[in-house]
């Protein structure tokens, strides 16, 4: 159990390591310059640009070279500060993140969730009705091939702009402020509906499809044959069906993590939804590095948390896991 813990451990931190680096790295190939374009929004003489120009790039850390300028970076990092947004200056990285951080949880978390659990209870149920199995296959497939950029527009247009029932940009009402009331609330809820049904919608398809396989190859297997020969309840072989179907599903869901990370990214600059993915894109087109990197490295650690997750429920689900860990010792 300690060697299986500390390998795994061994792999996350190696895999945040050189995340991380990356991260620090991808920013600055970018071109342009960040400094040039935060002082580009403001009309000044050439002399007061200049002098301006230098004390934002001591101000930044960028007056040094390349590889001073990464060490200050773990340095930084590995005290809690991401440093200072060149787009919101002087506002720092860590108060932008933690204002965008509950909307994207609040879209992800249940998004993810509902439709793993949706989809794999619908997929095994339509296994065992044709009717229902010759519905889910066209319409799953179209769900899980769909952009998740493209469901967002056409629920936007269908729902917000034709039919008027949802608002199609921003977090909650422009006339309103955060504060705890049942007005606010039901803004909130209105806002997020149509971010969520996209994200919902498109990996529902794909988990409801897999299931579906997986529980008809399951019913097909030799176990499932002889339990029916010996006069097993057909319920219990579903059953059982079922939990050795859902064990690739959970796999399945550790490695949709990054995939669902740039999904929640289209669909909140779709809907101008004020989460961490519609300020990356603001970070990017204003080559905000401090941003960029700070929204990056929220994304890694989420992943790499929800994939630690994971492998845990994997623990407890599959007893054979459990069983190498033991030899191992």
């Amino acid at each position: 159990m300690r060697r299986y813990l500390v390998r795994k451990l061994t792999i996350y931190f190696l895999t945040f390591f050189l995340a991380v680096t990356i991260d620090w790295v991808i920013p600055r190939f970018m071109p342009g310059n960040p400094v040039q374009t935060m002082l580009s929004r403001v009309a000044l003489r050439a002399e007061a640009v200049e002098v301006l120009r230098g004390y934002y790039i001591r101000a930044f850390g960028l007056d040094v070279p390349l590889w001073e300028q990464y060490l200050n970076f773990w340095r930084a990092v590995l005290r809690g500060d991401l440093g200072v947004s060149v787009y919101l200056f002087p506002k720092p990285v860590s108060r932008v993140i933690a204002e965008a951080i509950p909307y994207t949880l609040g879209l992800l978390v249940p998004a993810i969730l509902l439709s793993w659990w949706a989809g794999n209870k619908f997929g095994a149920f339509a296994a065992r009705r044709k009717w229902l199995d010759n519905t889910l296959l066209p319409l799953g497939y179209f769900l899980t091939a769909t952009p998740y950029m493209w469901l967002g527009i056409l629920l936007a247009w269908g729902f917000g702009v034709a039919l008027g029932w949802f608002p199609i940009a921003g977090g909650y009402g422009f006339g309103l402020t955060p504060h705890l009331s049942w007005t606010f609330v039901g803004s909130l809820l209105r806002h997020w509906f149509l971010p969520f049904a996209s994200l919902f919608l498109v990996m529902f398809g794909g988990w409801a499809i897999g299931m579906r396989n997986l529980i008809i190859y399951e019913l097909e297997a030799d176990y499932a044959q002889y339990l029916e020969s010996l006069g097993a309840p057909r319920r219990l072989i579903r059953s059982y069906a079922f939990r050795n179907a859902l064990l690739p599903q959970i796999t399945g869901l550790a490695l949709q993590m990054g995939t669902i990370a740039a999904g929640a990214v289209v669909t909140e600059t779709v809907f101008s939804y004020p989460g961490i993915g519609l300020l990356l894109v603001q970070a990017i087109q204003n080559q905000d590095y401090f941003l960029i990197q700070g929204c990056f490295l929220f994304i890694i650690i989420g992943v790499l948390v929800a994939n630690l997750l994971v492998d845990l429920a994997y623990l407890v689900v599959d007893p054979r896991t459990r069983r190498g860990m033991v030899g191992e010792l």
